[in-house]
């Protein structure tokens, strides 16, 4: 069978539904470029209290394990419930002050790239049997380099990640608009 035998099968109402979800996705994710490019500092700001939002629900749902769990030992429970306090309260402090857990955020971005590139590194040493070892050294400096940036000038790099990220989903959408399935004729031959 064709990949046109397997098109034909589709029935045109589920690519009409298709096409219109990949529409309005595309539509929604130009206007938020849009925004993200004209108000930068607003789609930080934004960011950042959804930051605080899922810190907020992280922590609830911790506090909620740590007395739910009934097969886990007190002491595991004591454990989890305090990490649940503790990111809990860093939710409320990142809603109440968004400029400065943007700052938070940014330097735990630029930690995990740090940890990332040298994960990365440490493959290519061992030798990795799924990718070219020059392209785990190149993937681990550049990961070391931009958690680094991240850490030492956050304001900057978010400001150029939120930038750059803007341009990035303008464009997908744009070609996700010209890439749009389309209704398959019966009686056409492939």
């Amino acid at each position: 069978m064709t990949i046109a035998d397997y098109a034909k099968q589709i029935p045109n109402e589920l690519v009409g539904m298709v096409r219109s979800t990949m529409i309005v996705t595309s539509i929604v994710g130009i206007v938020l470029g849009i925004i993200a490019l004209v108000w930068p500092g607003a789609t930080l700001v934004v960011i950042a209290i959804l930051f605080g939002i899922s810190l907020i629900v992280a922590g609830l749902f911790r506090i909620y394990t740590a007395f739910a769990s009934s097969l886990l030992s007190g002491g595991w429970r004591f454990v989890l419930g305090l990490i649940g306090v503790l990111i809990l309260a860093a939710g409320i402090i990142a809603l109440f002050n968004p400029e400065e857990s943007l700052v938070f955020l940014a330097i735990f971005i630029g930690v995990g790239w740090i940890f990332q590139g040298v994960a990365d590194l440490s493959h290519a040493v061992a030798g990795s049997l799924h990718t070219p070892r020059w392209l785990l050294v190149l993937s681990g400096v550049i990961a070391i380099i931009a958690g680094i940036v991240m850490i030492l000038i956050p304001g900057l790099a978010l400001a150029t990640f939120i930038w750059v990220a803007a341009i990035m989903l303008i464009v997908v959408s744009v070609v996700t608009l010209f890439t749009l399935p389309k209704k398959v004729d019966d009686t056409a031959t492939f």
